[in-house]
């Protein structure tokens, strides 16, 4: 007698095949698929342009986003508890003229700084009071906020820029540490402090578990409230200490600056793997997200590519990300 005609695969095989891309590969891309993005567009770069991998051109492109990378991590944590802050530009803006008119040759550094750090923990508390005491939504509060620091900045400066700022004032956007620009420094500073907060202390258990459930943290006994308007606090503290040293970079403060870096600290928020729906989000995942931007940039730069080519890949890029984290809470 003849054996049966038997199926190429059997059922068992195929199942277990599938069961390892759904245990194992699916997780693992889901997990690192961004840094194997980044790590594409940087070989693709090398082979289409000899100039992106020289130093000066690298250093050029982490100086750039470590602006921004410092507001998206501020952004990131209040996005984690299902939250989202639009006035870190103006916050940048107001910070900037303020600063600038008490940072001339002459004037105290440390109290330039300090008056900095104060605008910036003002200005993030109040959108955090508003968000939890005042039960507004944090669309509302900060968009509130986006307007008011913006129209401060305008009335305090005349709509005039600032100028003449103090050679020590200037280091934080000028400067250099062994070679390595000072923003860079305080970008990954800011990086490991900020990862620390999230993942090591109570802090960061908090901000999780209010984005993954505020009500379940209420009956758990943490003091939202509080916490909220830490977060709040945290992130335009960030956005002045990016409204500084981008002043000092270009060695005038202006009312106008930080026009859209809200949208951007978003953007690498969101293609950084933070979930807009709350309770998912790292700082080294904003980091990458950052890069990424950065990266694109210099990219099409460096390949003659309209800047306004660059606005659309990059909506392009954050409608994607917003998809797939979409489709991944639906599988959740």
């Amino acid at each position: 007698m003849s054996n049966p005609i038997s199926s190429p695969v059997s059922p068992i095989k195929e199942s277990s095949n599938k069961n390892v891309w759904q245990d194992k590969v699916f997780p693992f891309l889901g997990k690192y698929g961004i840094v194997f993005i980044l790590l594409a567009m940087v070989i693709l770069m090398s082979f289409l342009s000899p100039a992106f991998l020289k130093t000066q051109n690298l250093l050029n492109i982490v100086r750039q986003i470590s602006f921004i990378g410092i507001v998206a991590m501020g952004v990131t944590i209040v996005i984690i508890t299902t939250g989202i802050d639009l006035s870190s530009g103006s916050v940048i803006a107001l910070t900037s003229v303020m600063v600038a008119s008490f940072a001339h040759p002459g004037d105290s550094l440390i109290g330039a700084l300090a008056l900095g750090v104060g605008i910036g923990i003002a200005c993030g508390g109040i959108n955090g009071i508003i968000t939890a005491k005042g039960k507004i939504p944090p669309f509302i509060a900060t968009l509130g906020m986006m307007t008011a620091a913006r129209g401060l900045a305008l009335l305090y400066s005349d709509g005039r820029p600032v100028p003449d700022l103090s050679e020590s004032f200037m280091f934080l956007g000028k400067g250099e540490i062994a070679g390595i620009p000072f923003p860079i420094i305080v970008f990954l500073a800011i990086g490991i402090i900020s990862h620390i907060l999230l993942s090591k202390t109570k802090f960061g258990k908090y901000t999780y578990a209010i984005g993954g459930n505020v009500h379940a943290a209420k009956i758990c006994g943490i003091n939202v409230d509080r916490y909220l308007i830490l977060i709040y606090a945290y992130a335009g503290l960030l956005s002045a200490i990016a409204g500084m040293m981008l002043t000092a970079r270009v060695s005038v403060g202006q009312p106008s600056m930080g026009i859209s870096f809200e949208l951007d600290a978003i953007a690498a928020a969101v293609i950084g793997g933070t979930s807009l729906s709350g309770g998912v989000g790292t700082i080294p995942g904003t980091i990458i997200g950052a890069l990424i931007i950065g990266v694109l940039n210099n990219s099409l730069d460096l390949l003659g590519v309209s800047s306004y080519w660059q606005q659309i890949l990059k909506g392009a890029i954050i409608v994607s990300a917003v998809l797939i984290d979409s489709r991944k809470n639906k599988k959740a």
